[in-house]
């Protein structure tokens, strides 16, 4: 674990912000990110309480600038409110049990930022931030729809979505082409076929199969919906042992066959680590492999492109986007000042400054951040701009609650794919080991 105090002191602030500003602020650091912030968070509506303190727990970067520019941010923050925020940082997979634990003990961190199933997991611990969820969609061009649900409960917002983590493909331009196809395939089909010719050719391919809250959650429903399976219908019935999930689980099993070794052990590093060491030739992942190769002007840069997941027989896109949420918990003793700090990590010049140093790691999840020029200085980041706009949600085709939440964590779908895909057990055993989980779940 990493502890961070972030700190300086002064009185507060607020946002008035230009995008020219924005770019000052991304190059500058946090003194004139600060004196805005003491404009805006004299006349915000949220009011810290006296002598407040905070405690935040993140997950660990994987893109190296952004988490540099989040720091910034939060020095501004303290420098320009007063308010100290110690910043705690661990591996992703991490910060899910913490907040589990967290709201159980009713102690802990104020506010967490971290994977999508948490707000679902734990609703009835977690401040009510409906005001700010309002007060930002009304100033920045309402929110997108998919990420917002993630955050909303009984008609209540109970967290935010700070951004999405775009998950797509990240393959080899070089060894692509050389297995016969100019670019990535658009289709299940024809995927299947490249990763073959790529076996072929010495230069396999990779995904996570292991217990990977990102990369092995997000790729496996891919496959799963594609076919046509699904783990709910859309009244709630768990109908995930069907002639569908049967199909997508033989495409698996075969892709498999063709992939390097290995990958069922695999959690969210494994694949960044397998492509930059030159082992895969297309894995799916946030951008943040390219980033690293760009940042460390390694020659495979210039090899590196993206894509969408291919169309599968249903014949339409099937993702699942990853959308991070910032949540403060009721148990806080400092509820204003929580929401003090998770209305500024929104507000125009330092979430565009953010957003860009992110560089396409990052989607935003307000409207109006569309413009941030991240998505034009550079091509290879094109199809990150599309995440929240193409994604299926956690619940899918049932709804966001506490089963569908509790079914993602507890690793259902890829535990599924992961058995019959690597023979531990036969389709028909996958499956019915599946529909019993998730019916503990959706209470049948």
């Amino acid at each position: 674990m990493t502890d961070h105090i972030i700190g300086g002191v002064s009185r507060r602030s607020v946002l008035k912000g230009s995008t020219a500003l924005a770019a000052g602020v991304a190059l500058g650091g946090a003194g004139s990110l600060a004196d805005l912030t003491r404009a805006w968070a004299a006349d915000s509506p949220f009011q810290p309480e006296k002598g407040a303190k905070l405690r935040m727990l993140r997950w660990n970067r994987f893109v190296e600038t952004e988490d540099i520019q989040f720091d910034k941010n939060m020095a501004a923050f303290t420098e320009a409110t007063g308010i100290q925020v110690r910043l705690d940082k661990e591996f992703l997979d991490d910060i899910q049990p913490k907040a589990a634990v967290a709201a159980n003990v009713g102690a802990g961190p104020d506010i967490i930022w971290g994977p999508m199933a948490i707000p679902h997991l734990i609703p009835d611990k977690l401040l009510d931030v409906t005001d700010v969820a309002d007060y930002l969609g009304g100033k920045y061009g309402g929110w997108y729809e998919s990420p917002a649900a993630y955050g909303i409960r009984d008609g209540r917002w109970m967290a935010l979505p700070l951004c999405v983590s775009g998950n797509y493909i990240n393959y080899r331009i070089s060894a692509v082409q050389k297995a016969g196809f100019e670019k990535f395939p658009t289709t299940t089909a024809d995927l299947m076929k490249l990763t073959k010719a790529l076996k072929a050719n010495g230069s396999p391919a990779g995904m996570a199969l292991g217990r990977a809250t990102g990369d092995g959650n997000a790729w496996c429903h891919w496959v799963v919906w594609a076919h046509g399976g699904k783990l709910v219908d859309k009244d709630g019935n768990v109908t995930i042992n069907s002639p569908e999930t049967a199909a997508s689980l033989e495409y698996v099993k075969e892709l498999y066959e063709n992939w390097i070794p290995g990958t069922a052990s695999w959690n969210d590093s494994n694949n960044n680590k397998a492509f930059l060491s030159g082992d895969v030739s297309y894995t799916n992942n946030g951008i943040s492999i390219y980033a690293a190769a760009v940042r460390q002007k390694m020659d495979i840069a210039a090899d590196i492109d993206h894509a969408f997941y291919p169309i599968g027989p249903v014949g339409k896109p099937t993702e699942l986007q990853l959308p991070f949420m910032i949540e403060a918990f009721k148990y806080s003793k400092y509820p204003n000042a929580c929401k003090l700090l998770m209305a500024f990590l929104m507000e125009g010049p330092q979430y565009d400054a953010w957003l860009e140093q992110s560089v396409g790691y990052f989607t935003q999840t307000l409207k109006d951040f569309e413009k941030n020029k991240v998505w034009t200085e550079d091509p290879k980041r094109a199809v990150f701009k599309e995440a929240c706009t193409r994604t299926l949600d956690m619940g899918y085709a049932g709804s966001l609650g506490y089963a569908a939440a509790g079914a993602l964590a507890d690793f259902v779908i890829v535990d599924m794919v992961s058995q019959a895909a690597t023979g531990q057990t036969s389709v028909k055993e996958a499956m019915e080991t599946a529909q019993k989980r998730a019916e503990r779940y959706y209470r049948v």
